[in-house]
């Protein structure tokens, strides 16, 4: 297998299970870890660098949603929740907690792997509209400050990490602020989600967790606003 071929953790404390996804997803060219549980994933990610995380939500101990909420804190690394759960408020927490996608059991692992493939292309690239060519200058609202041509956003001195997704999106509201920009234009460019929607909702992720880093209360948002029935905008200060 060639070295370069994307790095995946597998973590679920059903062996069977387990077992079957690393050999399924070693034959369809990813190199594959495997963990029991979240404190065995941690030891794991503590010495290796992996591209996606496999993830199941059910497990004894700490669960996979909350793993996901932990890790999030550290790392951006791309997590694929799996779960027994197929109710709409499951899969909103679980991508709440900061998950890329969720899919539910039992699945085919075929769409496992195309939606695996789907993570790891969107996270290689912005999938968002491109930002203008003319030079956008830094942009504040409220305590933050954001230069789009560095990718760098400041909370006073302090620096505040960015994916390169969310950089990309602030990028796209700091071109144009008092823009109203819809979901569908926000996510134009990706490729067709295997559910289908499954980019508009992504836009709904990224708008969620980049709240959470500039927004003082990112329930009643006061930069990072909606708009009812058309999409979203950055009122930055006057």
């Amino acid at each position: 297998m060639r070295e370069e071929a994307p790095h995946i953790l597998a973590v679920d404390d059903d062996a069977r299970l387990r077992n079957l996804l690393r050999r399924f997803l070693m034959e369809n060219g990813f190199r594959v870890s495997v963990a029991a549980d979240a404190a065995a994933a941690r030891a794991q990610l503590q010495s290796l660098v992996f591209d996606l995380i496999v993830l199941d939500v059910m497990m004894p101990g700490e669960n996979g949603v909350d793993l996901t909420r932990a890790l999030r804190e550290e790392s951006q690394v791309p997590i694929l929740l799996l779960t027994a759960m197929g109710e709409s408020s499951d899969r909103i927490a679980g991508l709440e907690s900061g998950a890329d996608d969720y899919l539910t059991k039992p699945f085919e692992p075929r769409e496992l792997v195309l939606r695996i493939r789907t993570i790891l292309r969107r996270v290689s690239r912005p999938a968002l509209l491109p930002v203008p060519a003319e030079p956008v200058g830094e942009i504040t609202f409220g305590e933050f400050r954001f230069d789009p041509v560095r990718n760098m956003l400041w909370r006073g001195e302090e620096p505040v990490r960015l994916t390169e997704s969310e950089g990309a999106l602030l990028a796209v509201f700091a071109a144009a602020p008092g823009t109203v920009f819809s979901r569908e234009d926000l996510a134009e460019g990706e490729g067709e989600a295997p559910d289908g929607g499954g980019n508009v909702r992504t836009v709904d992720v990224q708008i969620t967790r980049l709240r959470r880093k500039i927004e003082p209360d990112p329930k009643f948002p006061r930069f990072l606003q909606t708009v009812r029935g058309r999409g979203y905008v950055l009122r930055p200060d006057s």
